[in-house]
């Protein structure tokens, strides 16, 4: 219980400040999530990296990555082969199970439990999961109208991953910014985490209820919640990883399916009733779940 009250639920009274304001003003989210995707998250990652002591975890961070994302990818496919779903059934729950939200609800999460230094491993894995979901996410989304051609657009496209590059040339060449222009990089970037957090509860708010697939949606929870951090886990026993980076992996792997992903859905109309439910409740259910975890973890 005290896990929950110390970590948890901090997280989720920001939540529900955004979801309470977005059900009674109903503001439109897209400008307030244009300024966190141009201004406040690129300053937290660029901020993150040029002072990060870059070095063989976050190539291990990269592995763990990969290694999760195609095996809950395969486990959705000989699911959906077994279970003789369509094509479009298939890519709507590898949507809902292999992105996790690590950024709006990860992230703050490892702040509380972990710390700043826990907090750098966030966000770290944040800005890796973004590139991931924004290609491999795109791809599953748009596969019938040019996959690979739009995620490599979409990539581009992140203002983050300008912000890394920038931030690695810096460390590379070894220049140094002075503080005048640190300091309002280091203002904006801590308006980054309350702020994705305020718009996860708007978005949150924006999902209907409606009749649910109780079936697939159940499928996807689980999936979600359970079978991806004990897979996170497996693949931690296996790489070198610094004890800290480990656990701030294995909980990031635990997070509710990424809102992102649900716009992609809608956009593409890639089953987005499912992905939505999928989303909503796994949001809901990661309460216990998470809490659990982070008892697990210590």
């Amino acid at each position: 219980m005290s896990i929950f009250i110390s970590v948890v639920l901090p997280v989720l009274l920001v939540f529900l400040v955004g979801y309470i304001v977005q059900k009674w003003r109903k503001f439109d989210i897209k400008p307030v999530s244009t300024v966190a995707i141009y201004i406040l998250t690129p300053a937290l990652v660029f901020r993150t990296f040029y002072e990060a002591d870059l070095n063989m975890q976050y190539i291990y961070m990269v592995v763990f990555a990969l290694l999760l994302l195609f095996t809950l990818i395969i486990i959705n496919k000989i699911y959906c082969w077994r279970m003789k779903y369509s094509s479009s059934t298939s890519d709507g729950l590898i949507l809902s199970t292999a992105f996790m939200n690590s950024g709006n609800y990860g992230a703050p999460i490892i702040l509380f439990a972990y710390g700043q230094e826990g907090f750098a491993f966030a966000v770290s894995f944040m800005v890796l999961q973004a590139v991931v979901m924004n290609f491999f996410g795109v791809y599953y989304a748009a596969r019938g109208v040019s996959g690979v051609r739009t995620a490599l657009k979409v990539l581009l496209a992140m203002p983050v991953t300008y912000a890394v590059l920038v931030a690695l040339f810096l460390k590379v060449v070894g220049l140094n910014i002075p503080n005048t222009l640190m300091q309002p990089v280091d203002l904006i970037s801590q308006a980054a985490i309350p702020t994705v957090m305020l718009i996860l509860g708007m978005q949150l708010a924006k999902i209907e209820w409606t009749t649910f697939d109780w079936g697939k949606v159940s499928y996807g929870s689980v999936v979600r919640l359970i079978i991806s951090p004990l897979i996170a886990w497996g693949i931690t026993l296996f790489l070198p990883l610094d004890p800290l980076l480990a656990n701030v992996l294995i909980i990031s792997a635990a997070m509710p399916s990424a809102a992102t992903i649900v716009m992609y859905a809608v956009e593409f109309d890639a089953e987005p009733k499912l992905v939505s439910s999928i989303t909503l409740i796994t949001t809901l259910l990661s309460i216990g779940t998470l809490t659990l975890i982070l008892s697990l973890l210590g």
